[in-house]
């Protein structure tokens, strides 16, 4: 039987919010305009007992500020909870040095970014994309969407391909131009993506995650040569992103009947 399909009425933040609601545990939060509403639906579901994926109500915690929001995801990561943020702007800058910690520590994760300028001369808050170019050096893959449905299906695919490849995700699209603009798309829901969890790739991040009963030592100071090895053995995950993100880009195709893939460039034999 053909699956009956759902559609909704939301902007571009909202639908970010929706599917970012089913796959965290946790959601550290900071308001800063144009994101602030992807934060706002996140609390007000889970204060009305909204269910996640994993038939849980999301954890919300509101910080001090965007510093103190990234702290709270790093920490949570650590301790085996699937975390997220929404950001924007001068928050998202603020967040770079706990950004460098989670992809260093190959923590799965997705900040949702309404993308914003920077205020520099002057504040600014139309859409730009100064924000997510200044934070790209931090090490989190990073996907965007050019119009609503897109922000509801390839945030999902965010959301899977860092369980299951281990590379943080920055998932974004413009702010007031895209998180704004209201449009009526086709929903996706818990039983639509439930089967597509690399169950073996969560599994494992539980396992790493702060045990008493099993101490480690994370975070230690290492000399240049240990450190770059550590380093070049990142290389690995990085490399298998972009596979993972299409595989995911096919399933979510075979379910929508949606076409999403990846512009591949040829070099020329001359060249």
């Amino acid at each position: 039987m053909t699956k009956q399909k759902k559609f909704i009425t939301c902007d571009g933040n909202q639908a970010a919010a929706h599917i970012s609601y089913m796959f965290s545990e946790v959601a550290a939060i900071y308001p800063i305009t144009p994101s602030s509403t992807m934060a706002e639906y996140v609390d007000e579901w889970a204060a009305a007992g909204r269910k996640n994926i994993f038939g849980e109500t999301v954890l919300v915690e509101e910080m001090q500020s965007e510093a103190g929001a990234a702290g709270a995801v790093h920490g949570s990561l650590q301790a085996g909870a699937l975390t997220t943020t929404y950001t924007a702007s001068q928050g998202l800058l603020l967040m770079i040095p706990n950004m460098y910690k989670i992809a260093g520590e190959l923590l799965p994760c997705v900040f949702h970014v309404s993308a914003r300028a920077l205020a520099t001369h002057a504040l600014s808050i139309f859409g730009d994309h100064q924000d997510v170019m200044a934070a790209r050096q931090t090490g989190f893959a990073m996907l965007a969407e050019g119009s609503v449905q897109e922000v509801m299906d390839l945030a999902a695919v965010a959301h899977l391909a860092t369980i299951k490849s281990r590379v943080p995700f920055m998932n974004f699209f413009d702010g007031f131009r895209t998180s704004h603009e209201i449009q009526k798309i086709e929903s996706l829901e818990n039983e639509d993506l439930a089967h597509l969890i690399d169950q073996e790739g969560l599994a494992e991040f539980r396992k790493r995650a702060l045990n008493p009963s099993a101490p480690v030592a994370r975070g230690m100071a290492e000399n240049p040569d240990v450190y770059f090895q550590h380093r070049e053995a990142a290389n690995s995950y990085y490399e298998a992103v972009p596979g993972i993100v299409e595989e995911y880009m096919n399933e979510l195709s075979a379910i929508t009947g949606r076409k999403y893939g990846f512009v591949r460039l040829l070099r020329c034999r001359r060249c």
